[in-house]
């Protein structure tokens, strides 16, 4: 996991998050017009449960951009200094479904984590595999060798990960690993778009 996070002027970032935040800010869906998406983020289902991360807050922010988009993710209220790892999804809660790595995210000393990712967000975002094929052993005993067939799956939701289950703990949350970073050792999920319904994620208001 590599990251780079820039802390000028983070006071006012976090301040400007968590307005958006505590006003519920979410602007007209996004199109060709150029309009841009704002929605929220809360506390995933098992932080939820295990009382942590209780000042979490995030905002998100679609910008379309000619044959893509920018996502920007902005989050307070989370564990100082702590590694992150933000991926999109079929469905926000476990067992989540179709699940694509987007982004590294990296708290500074006042909690705030933030991350730019340009990619296809919208409406028609989605994952195919026409075909079973062998795939790369990179990771022994974990990686899958071959993948399933499956017709296109659309994936409308966000969510992101501790990068360890030692960090997790470390912010008061459990211990359990889940395959959720570049090698297969995250902790659990620490926000997602569950505030959203499952079939109905927020970036399906994003038009094409």
């Amino acid at each position: 996991m590599r990251f780079r996070i820039r802390t000028v002027g983070a006071g006012l970032a976090v301040v400007a998050a968590s307005t958006l935040v505590a006003s519920g800010v979410v602007r007209n869906p996004a199109g060709a017009d150029g309009r841009s998406f704002s929605f929220t983020m809360v506390r995933s289902q098992g932080a939820e449960a295990a009382d942590c991360l209780p000042n979490a807050r995030a905002v998100v922010r679609v910008h379309p951009q000619g044959p893509n988009e920018i996502l920007t993710i902005r989050a307070v209220g989370l564990p100082p200094r702590t590694n992150f790892d933000l991926f999109v999804l079929q469905v926000p809660d476990a067992p989540f479904g179709v699940s694509w790595y987007q982004s590294d995210m990296r708290s500074n000393q006042h909690g705030l984590a933030r991350a730019t990712v340009v990619g296809r967000f919208n409406v028609e975002t989605f994952a195919v595999a026409p075909g079973s094929q062998p795939a790369p052993n990179t990771h022994s005993g974990v990686d899958a060798t071959v993948n399933p067939a499956f017709a296109p799956i659309h994936t409308y939701h966000l969510g992101f990960w501790f990068n360890s289950p030692q960090e997790a703990v470390a912010a008061g949350c459990p211990a359990n690993p889940t395959p959720f970073n570049g090698d297969h050792t995250a902790g659990i999920q620490a926000m997602s778009t569950r505030n959203y319904p499952s079939l109905a994620g927020p970036l399906s208001q994003v038009g094409s």
